[in-house]
């Protein structure tokens, strides 16, 4: 990761005020203060895998809070922070729930008012990713913003050591190869945020969380054939009868949805250039098709024209 600033070399008397500026001039306009009158230590690194921007802060304890005048000209707007603590412990309040953070655990936080806070000796690993991507599986950020992903949860212990890695490999990495990691590591974040809403979420949205934590299990599952409405039930934990009752209560059918899924990450893949060395069948076998017939069949339904065409048209366009 390049260093942005460190406080290191700089007079102790002028490090904090130097580090809110150095924030200020990032675009983080934020109302900070001091939370003890030790030396104040800072350091801001950053990176970027694929479409997620990454920030790495070290610093002293303070309190950071973000009101909605602060915010209203922010320039991430539709983008969403993920928080994964890596050292120390903080606290972050939004949305009407506060929750602390020890290592290894994560918390997600929207564009809205926040106030958080870091004691001595912080870590964490910030992660911008587009809340549409959470919200399509998990419903309105509302509903788990400041909740604590604990890593008592086997999927934050994988969220946690899979983005830690994939820094340090970063390097070895082609373009393609990393971005397709950095979307694999937000499908895991997205899994692991809806299995900790299962754990307490209030009675009468209990089906909602249910049906999220489905359509989290298809994201991560796409490319098993075997994948249908029973494993599916059995999976998140519910009767196949009660998992269909709840689709139907959204609208929409099991299968429907799973094929769905299916056919909107091939087209993707199939518009993306980090996937144009692989011929059709490897790509749709990829995505839980059985055969190559049955995904150019289905492709065509859907999109109008077969794969190869729509993969075609899609070159000729970028080019």
């Amino acid at each position: 990761m390049q260093t942005l600033f460190s406080t290191a070399g700089v007079h102790p008397r002028d490090s904090f005020k130097r580090w809110r500026d150095m924030l200020f001039d990032l675009g983080a306009n934020l109302d900070q203060q001091r939370l003890d009158d030790g030396p104040f230590d800072g350091k801001m690194e950053a990176t970027r895998i694929g479409s997620v921007a990454m920030h790495r802060v070290s610093q002293g304890a303070q309190r950071s809070e973000a009101t909605g005048e602060m915010l209203r000209n922010s320039t991430n707007e539709g983008m969403v922070v993920v928080m994964l603590q890596l050292a120390g412990a903080a606290t972050t309040d939004q949305d009407g729930r506060n929750s602390a953070q020890r290592p290894g655990d994560f918390v997600v936080i929207d564009q809205r008012p926040v106030v958080m806070t870091t004691r001595a000796g912080s870590t964490t690993l910030s992660l911008q990713l587009p809340r549409e991507r959470l919200e399509n599986v998990l419903g309105s950020t509302r509903l788990y913003t400041a909740l604590t992903v604990g890593s008592d949860l086997a999927s934050a212990t994988l969220v946690s050591t899979f983005f830690r890695e994939l820094i340090r490999v970063q390097h070895k990495l082609p373009p393609a190869a990393a971005a397709r990691m950095a979307s694999a590591g937000t499908d895991l974040i997205v899994a692991s945020i809806a299995e900790r809403l299962a754990r307490e979420i209030p009675r009468p949205l209990h089906g909602t969380v249910v049906v999220q934590r489905a359509k989290a299990y298809v994201e991560t599952h796409l490319g098993d054939m075997t994948l249908d409405p029973p494993q599916l039930a059995a999976a998140v934990g519910v009767s196949l009868r009660r998992l269909q009752e709840l689709f139907h209560g959204h609208g929409q059918h099991i299968s429907d949805w799973i094929w769905q899924r299916r056919l909107e990450t091939a087209a993707q893949r199939l518009t993306d250039p980090g996937h144009a060395h692989l011929p059709i069948g490897t790509l749709a076998y990829g995505c839980g098709f059985a055969s190559q017939a049955h995904f150019a069949r289905r492709f065509k339904a859907q999109y109008g024209m077969t794969p190869s065409a729509y993969r075609a048209a899609s070159l000729f366009r970028a080019s």
